[in-house]
């Protein structure tokens, strides 16, 4: 057991990110001061969101200037701080170049601010935003499992550089910051693993993945029918609080897969269906495979190779542990769903 002085202030990586807002949101609602890195503290558009919840909360949000790729520049945000919650990696299905744009940020990244770690001693606990992709490549990895069920126990071991480089990052981050806390005896690490986040963000961007999904599906832009495919889903709201939980629970240890549940795609629209009505054009239909594999290269977000092993699977995602160690309380999808739309709507994003 660690006791943590929670009067001290916290390191919040990324914190201008999806998930991040609400960990800060939630952090300053409790009295804590955050350190907060971005890449730019000056970007209105990326942090201006950040600057009404200091207004909020006056003099308890700093943020500074800090870049994964340039050693030791998370160390003066980091001085004083015991909690180091680590949530910065790049979250993009589509790059270029997945060495320099995935990989090398999340990988030499998190080296990054654990050699930060190793050397500011008031650092007692790591909280590790890593991911289910980091649990779980390609959903067929399910047969090796003996009742479809996925554990911590399990490591993503189907994704490589050239097939799906966004799980194989997640997985390799998640892989190098366990081996430099066991390197050492002086700071304890708690992984977070969630699955696809989805509900209303603080920021008012409008280029995140879980905001561009569902206005997707609600937009008609699926009209010709969802693939057969299979999601964890987990509201962030769910996800930032159980940061804070691994940051302050004393006992709080290893990997927590945070799902509250599966869903193939079809059924997150008959959800908003069954909410909304006739008010928008979800999808009403499941695409057939054939369909599915002949409209692949006009969508661009599945690769023949992600259909073979994705499309048909079925899995679960054993939450157990996070209910268990973090006493983690999830909300239910449709919850998540109804707020995400209202909020769109509230925007007239839809």
């Amino acid at each position: 057991m660690i006791h943590l002085d929670t009067d001290q202030p916290i390191l919040l990586t990324g914190a201008s990110g999806y998930l991040a807002s609400w960990i800060a949101h939630y952090l300053l609602q409790q009295g804590h001061t955050v350190h907060g890195t971005v890449r730019d503290p000056h970007d209105v558009y990326k942090v201006g969101h950040l600057d009404l919840l200091d207004r909020k909360h006056p003099g308890k949000l700093v943020l500074f200037k800090a870049d994964l790729l340039e050693e030791g520049s998370f160390a003066e945000a980091m001085q004083g701080c015991e909690i180091v919650i680590h949530t910065a990696s790049p979250f993009q299905l589509r790059v270029r170049d997945p060495q320099k744009d995935l990989i090398d940020p999340a990988l030499r990244g998190t080296r990054n601010v654990l050699q930060s770690v190793n050397e500011v001693t008031t650092v007692q606990r790591v909280v590790l935003t890593s991911s289910v992709a980091a649990v779980m490549g390609d959903a067929r990895e399910v047969e090796d499992t003996t009742d479809g069920v996925l554990t911590e126990d399990n490591w993503n071991l189907s994704s490589d550089l050239r097939h799906q480089p966004f799980s194989y990052s997640k997985t390799v981050a998640e892989k190098e910051a366990w081996r430099i806390n066991q390197e050492q005896s002086r700071w304890h690490l708690v992984a977070l693993n969630p699955a696809f986040m989805l509900g209303p963000p603080i920021s008012s961007r409008l280029d995140g993945t879980s905001t561009t999904f569902v206005r997707n599906l609600v937009n008609g832009s699926f009209r010709s029918g969802l693939p057969d495919l299979t999601y964890g889903i987990v509201d962030v709201r769910d996800v930032a609080r159980a940061h804070l939980l691994a940051a302050n629970l004393p006992n709080a240890c290893g990997r927590h897969i945070l799902c509250a549940e599966t869903y193939k795609m079809i059924e997150l629209g008959d959800q908003i269906k069954a909410f909304f009505g006739n008010k928008y054009r979800v999808p009403r239909r499941q695409m057939a495979h054939w369909w599915t594999y002949l409209m692949a290269p006009f969508h661009g977000y599945y690769s023949w190779r992600f259909l073979r092993h994705n499309l048909g699977y079925t899995y679960e995602l054993d939450n157990s542990y996070s209910v268990k160690d973090l006493h983690l309380e999830y909300r239910p999808v449709l919850e998540t769903l109804v707020d995400q739309v209202k909020d769109l709507e509230e925007r007239g994003l839809v």
